[in-house]
C-alpha cells in the first residue's frame, strides 16, 4: 500500500472545509480564488487518498457523506486555531489594523461616540470600525460583534465587562415649559406636571428621589404624562418641544443642557433606580483578543474616564 504523506494533505483538507461551508464547487473556488476544475481535482485526490467517498455530487448541490462530515467536524477547530494564531502574530507586528465590530445604544452612539470617532480613526488609520446603533441587547457571539457598550445594571457572566464611565439620570425641561408651568421645588410637585417617561410594562409610572445632600430615605412620586417612549432621544426631543419634564441619562441631555435649550429640574435631588449608574464595555471571553479590539477598548476608556 502506498504511503501517504500527511503534510501533502493540508491544502486538500482546507479546501474540503471551504466546500462544506459553501455547499458549492463554484462558490468554494471563488472564495479560494482557484478554478472550479482545480477545486474538483483536489477533492478527487483527497478521496483517492482516503479510500472513501467524501462528497456526494448532484447537478444542483454538493453534500458531504457521513465520512466527509466526520472529517470536516474534526477539522474546523484546528483550522480556526491556526487562523487565529496567524492573525495574532501578524497583529503584533507593525501598525494596529483590522476590523472592529461594535454595538452601542442609540443615544450614546449618536451623541457621544460618533462625534469623536474620527479622532480614533485618524490615530489608527488601518483600523476599520463597523458600528451597529441599537438599543437592543445584541448577542455578541452569535451576531459577530467584538464588543458592545452597555448601559445596564445586569451584565452577562459569560463575557468580560469593563467599566467605561459613571452616568446619572437627570430631570430636564425646556425654558418655555418651565416659564409657562412653573419650576417644581420638591419631587411631590411633579404630580402637577406633564412628565415624559419610559414605559415600564403596565405599571403606573413612578419616579424615586433622594436628596443630593445625603440621607437614605427616598421619596417616591406617581407621575403622569401624555407621552412615553423607550428611547431617550425621543424623550429628549419631546422635552425640547416644550411638552413636559423628562428624565434622561446625562449623556443624552448633555448637549441640550450646555446649549441652554434644556434646563435641569430639581438639581438638589438625585434619581434612584431610574437607569444604570454606569456604562460598560462588554466583550466575549477569548484566549486571544485581536490587537485592534483591545486598542479600541483602551482608547474608549481613556476618552470617557471622566464621564
Amino acid at each position: 500500500m502506498k504511503e501517504i504523506k500527511t503534510d501533502a494533505l493540508w491544502v486538500h483538507l482546507h479546501w474540503l472545509t471551504v466546500l462544506a461551508e459553501l455547499g458549492s464547487f463554484t462558490r468554494a473556488a471563488e472564495r479560494l480564488d482557484v478554478s472550479k476544475a482545480a477545486m474538483s481535482q483536489k477533492i478527487k485526490e483527497l478521496e483517492e487518498m482516503a479510500g472513501v467517498s467524501l462528497v456526494q455530487r448532484t447537478t444542483r448541490s454538493v453534500r458531504l457523506t457521513s465520512a466527509g462530515e466526520k472529517l470536516v467536524d474534526e477539522l474546523r477547530d484546528p483550522f480556526a486555531r491556526i487562523a487565529q494564531s496567524f492573525f495574532s502574530v501578524r497583529d503584533e507586528a507593525g501598525p494596529v489594523r483590522g476590523l472592529v465590530r461594535v454595538s452601542a445604544p442609540v443615544a450614546f452612539a449618536r451623541q457621544q461616540l460618533v462625534p469623536i470617532i474620527g479622532d480614533f480613526l485618524r490615530e489608527y488609520p488601518q483600523v476599520r470600525l463597523q458600528l451597529d446603533v441599537t438599543d437592543r441587547l445584541v448577542s455578541l457571539g452569535s451576531e459577530g460583534f467584538d464588543l458592545a457598550i452597555r448601559h445596564s445594571q445586569t451584565l452577562p457572566e459569560t463575557h468580560v465587562a469593563l467599566p467605561l464611565c459613571e452616568t446619572r439620570a437627570l430631570l430636564v425641561a425646556s425654558p418655555a415649559y418651565l416659564a409657562q408651568n412653573g419650576v417644581p421645588q420638591v419631587p411631590e410637585s411633579l404630580q402637577q406636571h406633564n412628565c415624559l417617561y419610559y414605559p415600564r410594562g403596565l405599571e403606573s409610572p413612578q419616579w424615586r428621589f433622594r436628596p443630593v445632600s445625603g440621607g437614605s430615605e427616598s421619596v417616591q412620586v406617581k407621575i403622569q404624562g401624555n407621552f412615553a417612549t423607550n428611547n431617550s432621544e425621543s424623550i429628549r426631543d419631546a422635552a425640547l418641544q416644550g411638552l413636559g419634564i423628562a428624565m434622561l441619562p446625562d449623556f443624552s441631555a448633555a448637549a441640550a443642557l450646555k446649549s441652554g435649550t434644556l434646563q435641569q429640574v430639581l438639581p438638589q435631588w438625585q434619581t434612584v433606580d431610574a437607569f444604570a449608574d454606569r456604562l460598560w464595555v462588554v466583550r466575549p471571553y477569548a484566549a486571544q483578543v485581536p490587537r485592534a479590539v483591545t486598542t479600541f477598548i483602551h482608547w474608549l476608556r481613556a476618552r470617557f474616564v471622566d464621564g
